[in-house]
């Protein structure tokens, strides 16, 4: 970069970001993960922009950001990282275009290469049935951490909630008579979603030996604040991993997807169930079920 670039770009530069970074945090709900994660791609090619001469936003052309993924193509990134950045610049133009800091959105005809989807990893019914079963074995004498991990592992599965809706999820979220827990996702949306009797009955135990703490939490650590995910991915990690598919938290929401579309759900309610934005996103998991149709039949009928 040179001289110029620094004492000229570098602070425009500076103050756009700090502006879309409200704007992100403010309007779109995204975790911070997310939001580091949007400013870093977005900051990585306005730098990119700058040393090609496009030292003002307008300057930004098609040419440009298509040399911007080029390069990065050249560097063996993956697609999926190519078709991430390319999506995080196209949402950051559409809302420098509403947001009155330019007339045109040069990446309107940006196209990145399609990422291959895939298919999640998820437990078979019987694998699912094994895990939570050990686990129910394990809180049989009444040992708070365990029945708390038994719980959180029947929540996850009977919910298919994400592990941040169940560390964020309170006490008071709970209705045991309607077998329903309210949860926080994505963008701040609340859903109200149903769980059966196996995890009603680890709640209730969980309730009934839950230590004294003043946290609202539905589950707590060995200190008495709210469990953290990491904790909990460390709990479901060993879980699966002694039913002989180790999964992380996301593999026993999978799964739970999964076996509800074997059973017989519709798509709709598994995207309501699930809070997907999308139906799409729920399609996927017709995927995994038409995998595990083809590997049934391989193995079962004699013309296969």
């Amino acid at each position: 970069m040179t001289t110029a670039e620094i004492t000229v770009e570098a602070p425009d530069r500076a103050r756009l970001l700090a502006d879309y970074s409200a704007h992100l945090r403010a309007t779109r709900g995204l975790s911070e993960h997310t939001v580091r994660a949007y400013l870093g791609d977005v900051d990585a090619m306005l730098r990119f922009a700058a040393r090609h001469g496009a030292h003002d936003l307008a300057d930004v052309d098609l040419a440009v950001l298509r040399s911007w993924l080029a390069t990065m193509a050249q560097q063996r990134r993956s697609r999926a990282t190519l078709a991430r950045r390319g999506a995080g610049v196209r949402t950051f133009f559409a809302w420098a275009v509403r947001s009155g800091r330019l007339e045109v959105d040069p990446s309107l005809r940006l196209v990145t290469a399609r990422t291959g989807a895939p298919l999640p990893a998820v437990l078979s019914q019987d694998a699912a049935r094994r895990t939570l079963d050990v686990a129910a074995e394990s809180a049989a004498d009444g040992e708070p951490v365990a029945v708390r991990d038994w719980a959180m592992l029947e929540v996850l599965y009977g919910t298919g909630i994400r592990v941040g809706e169940l560390c964020g999820a309170d006490l008071a979220d709970v209705d045991l008579r309607e077998r329903t827990l309210r949860v926080t996702g994505k963008g701040d949306k609340q859903r109200v979603v149903p769980f059966g009797v196996p995890a009603a009955r680890a709640l209730e135990q969980w309730q009934r030996v839950r230590p004294a703490t003043q946290s609202a939490a539905l589950f707590t650590g060995v200190r008495g604040g709210r469990i953290d995910q990491r904790q909990v991915r460390t709990v479901v990690h060993r879980a699966t991993a002694a039913s002989g598919t180790e999964l992380a938290p996301h593999g026993m929401r999978h799964s739970a997807a999964t076996h509800l579309l074997e059973g017989g759900s519709d798509l709709r309610t598994v995207q309501e169930i699930l809070g997907h934005a999308s139906l799409s996103t729920t399609q996927r998991y017709t995927h995994v079920s038409a995998e595990r149709l083809r590997s049934a039949y391989a193995q079962a009928h004699p013309r296969a």
